[in-house]
C-alpha cells in the first residue's frame, strides 16, 4: 500500500488522552465527545480476521476514550448490509464501521448498491494492512513468480487456483496477477479463504492466494510453497519471500487492508480525536506484538489520504471485476 508519506507506524509513544474532545454543535454550543457508547459495526460475521481487529483496536480505544465500543456484527451481502447502516446513521461519531477491500469492489460487483461508498462517508482512519502470499501446491514444479509464470504460459487454461469465492478480494488479487501477467489459469471458487487454502493443500488447485495469518503456518511447514506476497514491500513476517512486484509483475499490489469509517458530514473535530486515538492504540507494544501474530501489519495515514486511497482502488478493482467477468455469488 502505497502513500506518499510514510505508512508504517514506527514504534513510539503518544500519551493517549482519556478526556473528551469538545466540539461545537451546529448551533456553536459546545458538546463532548465522547459522551456515550460508541457502536463499531463489523460487517462480516464473528471470528475471522476483520472482526479480531475490531475488538482488538476497541477495547483499546474503549479505554483512552473512557466510553465502551460495542461491537456489533452485521454480515451480509458481501458487508454492504453493515455498511449500509452507517451511511444511514447520524453524522454524530457514535456509529463506525471496519471496511475492508469488498467496500471499494463492491461499487462495481453489485449493480444497485444502497450507498456511494464515498460520497456517503467520512474516512477516519487506516487501520492495517494485510498481505496475500501466492502458494503453490508443492508437486507444481516451480519455485518461483517467473516460473510460474513460465509454465502458465507453455500451459494455458490447464493450471487453477483456488479462491474464496467470486468477487472475493482474493479472487480478484488472483485475477489482477492474470491480467498482469498475461496468463491463461482457471479459477476454482470455494466458500472462503479457508476451504480454498484446504483444496490447494489436498492437490484440488494448483495455486491460491491466502491471507498472510491463514497461509503462513502451511508455507512454514513445507505443506505449500510460498512464491511471493502481495503487497508494496516485503512482510515482516516473511522477509526472505519477495513480492510479486519484485518476483516478476512489475506493479502487482493487492492488499487486504482495514479502516474505519463515519457516516458523511461527521464533524471534523470528532474525525480528528478519533484518528489521533487510533494512531496512538497503534503504537502500544501489546497491540503490535498482537496484530504481527495475526498477520497484520498497523498502518499510518491522514483521513485525507485514506480517502484519496479508497477513491483509488475503486477504479483499479473496477477493471479486475469487469476483466474477470466476477459477478456476486
Amino acid at each position: 500500500m502505497r502513500f506518499p508519506a510514510k505508512s508504517v507506524i514506527g514504534v513510539g509513544t503518544i500519551a493517549l488522552s482519556l478526556t473528551a474532545t469538545v466540539v461545537q454543535s451546529k448551533e456553536n454550543e459546545p458538546l463532548r465527545y465522547p459522551d456515550r457508547p460508541i457502536r463499531l459495526i463489523v460487517p462480516i460475521a464473528p471470528g475471522g480476521g476483520t472482526d479480531i481487529l475490531s475488538r482488538i483496536v476497541g477495547q483499546k480505544l474503549s479505554q483512552s476514550v473512557g466510553q465502551q465500543i460495542v461491537i456489533d456484527n452485521r454480515p451480509g451481502a458481501g458487508s454492504i448490509i453493515g455498511t449500509d447502516i452507517v451511511a444511514k446513521s447520524p453524522p454524530d461519531g457514535y456509529t463506525l464501521v471496519m471496511v475492508f477491500p469488498a467496500h471499494a469492489i463492491n461499487v462495481t460487483l453489485y449493480p444497485k448498491l444502497p450507498f456511494d461508498p464515498v460520497k456517503d462517508f467520512t474516512p477516519v482512519a487506516l487501520v492495517a494492512d494485510a498481505t496475500y502470499i501466492l502458494m503453490v501446491h508443492p508437486s507444481l514444479p516451480v519455485k518461483s513468480v517467473k516460473e510460474l509464470i513460465a509454465l502458465a504460459r507453455k500451459r494455458p487454461g490447464e493450471l487453477n487456483y483456488a479462491s474464496a469465492g467470486n468477487g472475493s478480494s482474493p479472487h480478484l488479487a488472483a485475477e489482477l496477477f492474470k491480467s498482469m501477467a498475461h496468463v491463461n489459469i482457471l479459477g476454482i471458487p470455494y466458500n472462503g479463504g479457508g476451504p480454498a487454502i484446504a483444496a490447494t493443500l489436498a492437490g484440488e488447485a494448483h495455486m491460491t492466494f491466502g491471507v498472510m495469518a491463514a497461509a503462513l503456518p502451511f508455507v512454514k511447514n513445507g505443506r505449500l510453497r510460498g512464491l511471493g506476497t502481495s503487497g508494496a514491500h516485503r512482510s515482516p513476517l516473511t522477509p526472505d519471500l519477495p513480492t510479486i512486484d519484485e518476483a516478476g509483475v512489475p506493479g502487482y499490489e493487492a492488499d487486504a487492508w482495514y479502516g474505519l469509517l463515519a457516516p458523511a458530514q461527521t464533524p471534523e473535530p470528532v474525525v480528528a480525536r478519533l484518528d489521533r486515538e487510533i494512531k496512538a492504540i497503534l503504537q502500544l507494544p501489546d497491540v503490535r506484538e498482537r496484530l504481527a501474530g495475526l498477520g497484520f501489519e498497523p498502518m499510518q495515514s491522514t483521513p485525507q489520504q485514506f480517502a484519496a486511497f479508497i477513491r483509488s482502488e475503486i477504479p483499479k478493482w473496477a477493471k479486475v471485476v469487469k476483466d474477470a467477468g466476477a459477478r456476486a455469488d
